[in-house]
């Protein structure tokens, strides 16, 4: 739909002349009937006055495609780190709308989930930071203390904040309705296996075993043993996977994650190094995000600095994103790891 036909619709929609929005916007009738024709166009100065008239943003006076839309919203969330409430105001009624007009399609609700917990994150990081600043002028203060915990994904003591009950119950319906969907079971598996729920989750990734013939049963048996204290029986699950399944990026990722569990860290560098070798682009950004982390335990915040730059590279070799918070993020990390060298 061009312009001038969104101009007619919205004032319709709105009830109104064009003698009366002409002598709102301070243009003649005829004006506003050779817009609605598509023979001339408004002046650029009057797309914020017609957007307020009319109750919508500039980009909805132009009738962007839902799916322009959708991969706007999506680079919002890629590019911002504190959204603007109008800008997720306007994304959450679009994606409520297209919702309702496709009942059958599941992203726009996926994507509602993704800019809440962005706009959850943004909120986190404003709460550590003024957690921070409450226990640098007085550290007695214990709210202070509990806040910044729960700000930065720290533990709490207290077993029934740290049990996953509501989310192990979740997916455990979920892989009923579901039971050949793979992912529900990997989700269900790492909620039990963290909850030290270790009898459950075998049961469950014998269930998964049934329908997944992937290095993923082997991976869970391992993590389930080494939980349990059963470390030799761990590595034979590890072996097992690394045997059959070693030509796979993603399993020697998962073997960076498990040496990391471990503190094994030397050997969990190797096994990242190894995955971002074998993972054909575009490549994750994981291994690097990892290695920072490591070096940074280790004191090593030199190799802390380069991993992080890699992972900038990365960015920018393989998604094309130089720009906007996904890289800002990773600016602000070496900026904070180059004054621990000095």
């Amino acid at each position: 739909m061009e312009l001038g036909n969104q101009i007619k619709a919205l004032r319709q929609r709105k009830g109104v002349t064009q003698e009366a929005l002409a002598e709102h916007l301070g243009v003649t009738a005829q004006a506003v009937s050779k817009w609605e024709r598509n023979s001339a166009s408004p002046d650029i100065a009057l797309l914020p006055a017609l957007s307020a008239y009319f109750g919508v943003t500039i980009d909805e006076l132009f009738t962007l495609s839902d799916d322009t839309r959708m991969e706007r919203i999506q680079n919002m969330l890629w590019d911002v780190r504190f959204l603007n409430p109008a800008d997720a105001d306007n994304a959450r009624e679009f994606l409520l709308d297209k919702a309702r007009r496709e009942p059958c399609n599941g992203e726009p609700h996926a994507m509602l989930a993704q800019m809440e917990n962005h706009m959850a994150r943004g909120h986190r990081a404003m709460a550590e930071e003024y957690a921070k600043e409450a226990i640098r002028r007085d550290h007695t203060i214990k709210s202070a203390h509990t806040e910044l915990t729960e700000a930065m994904g720290g533990v709490c003591g207290d077993w029934h904040t740290q049990n996953h009950h509501a989310l192990i119950e979740y997916y455990k319906d979920c892989v009923r309705l579901h039971p050949e969907h793979v992912s529900g079971y990997l989700w269900l598996l790492e909620q039990l296996i963290d909850a030290d729920r270790l009898a459950e989750a075998s049961d469950y990734c014998d269930k998964m075993a049934q329908h997944d013939r992937s290095f993923r049963t082997d991976f869970y048996r391992g993590l389930i043993a080494l939980r349990a204290g059963q470390e030799p029986e761990a590595e034979r699950h590890f072996e097992a996977m690394l045997r059959e399944h070693g030509d796979e990026w993603v399993v020697w990722m998962s073997m960076g994650d498990i040496r990391a569990r471990q503190g094994r860290y030397e050997e969990s560098k190797v096994c990242y190094r190894r995955y971002l070798s074998l993972q054909q682009p575009p490549r994750y950004t994981d291994g690097c995000t990892a290695i920072a982390q490591i070096c940074e335990l280790q004191g090593d915040y030199a190799g802390a600095i380069e991993a992080v730059r890699e992972e900038i590279a990365l960015l920018a070799s393989d998604w094309n994103t130089a720009t906007g918070e996904t890289v800002e993020q990773h600016l602000r990390n070496i900026t904070r790891l180059e004054s621990k060298l000095k």
